[in-house]
């Protein structure tokens, strides 16, 4: 994500400017001290997110603007929700507890019933309007320190930082769900309306799940999820 972070910077400061062909893969890698393949991964999310375009046996490319739409979310991307929408986000923690997983949450996890976890539900605001409702569980043995105020910002940026943690990657499903409590009171769902659900674990670089949470958003919003399929 730091390889992210300083290409988006250059290309939004005309550094690397529009129309015009970012350095090759193993030049980056050489400038910034890490390996190819991090290059390549950071190109990868990017180009997702609508910064770059890559041309087999050409080179990649700046887009002449981002592709994708402020409601738009990347599918592959890890960066949190404030880095993935490029604007503030405010989190008010409504749920911080610690107990012991279901038995969905023991499967997620891939711990036993007496490994206890985290639990947290945190609603999301964009200019002051729910964006989502976040459902959280985390492996309690991986942040044996972790505290409510570190979901008042991004948690992701907390993993990265602080515990020095890498994602490795995640899977998910999108899928369209009746409101139930916790949207109608917090999202301002109605009982007709729909809501988009994203459920997910997410894995660390070494293999090992972490997190498994339920995103909700609501039918008012028009959230959309975008993946971008690029031929190389």
């Amino acid at each position: 994500m730091h390889i992210v972070n300083v290409i988006k910077k250059r290309i939004t400061d005309g550094t690397y400017p529009t129309g015009g062909v970012i350095p090759k893969q193993e030049e980056l890698a050489a400038e910034l001290g890490v390996s190819r393949m991090t290059v390549k991964k950071a190109l990868d999310i990017l180009t997702v997110d609508g910064y770059v375009l890559p041309k087999r046996g050409v080179g990649t490319f700046v887009r002449p603007k981002v592709v994708r739409q402020r409601n738009s979310l990347p599918l592959s991307s890890y960066g949190g929700l404030s880095n993935d929408l490029g604007v503030p986000v405010e989190s008010k923690v409504i749920l911080f507890d610690i107990g012991f997983p279901t038995a969905e949450v023991q499967e997620a996890l891939e711990i036993e019933e007496n490994q206890p976890v985290y639990e947290i539900r945190r609603l999301r605001l964009v200019d002051g309007q729910p964006y989502g409702l976040e459902h959280t569980f985390l492996n309690a043995a991986i942040f044996p320190q972790l505290k409510p105020e570190v979901f008042t910002g991004s948690f992701y940026r907390y993993l990265h930082e602080t515990c020095g943690l890498t994602i490795g990657g995640a899977n998910r499903s999108i899928s369209a769900e009746k409101p139930d409590q916790y949207n109608e009171q917090y999202l301002h769902s109605k009982p007709d309306e729909p809501i988009l659900q994203v459920k997910q674990t997410v894995y660390l670089d070494d293999g090992q799940p972490f997190e498994m949470s339920i995103d909700q958003h609501p039918y008012s919003a028009h959230h959309t999820y975008t993946f971008i399929d690029v031929k190389r």
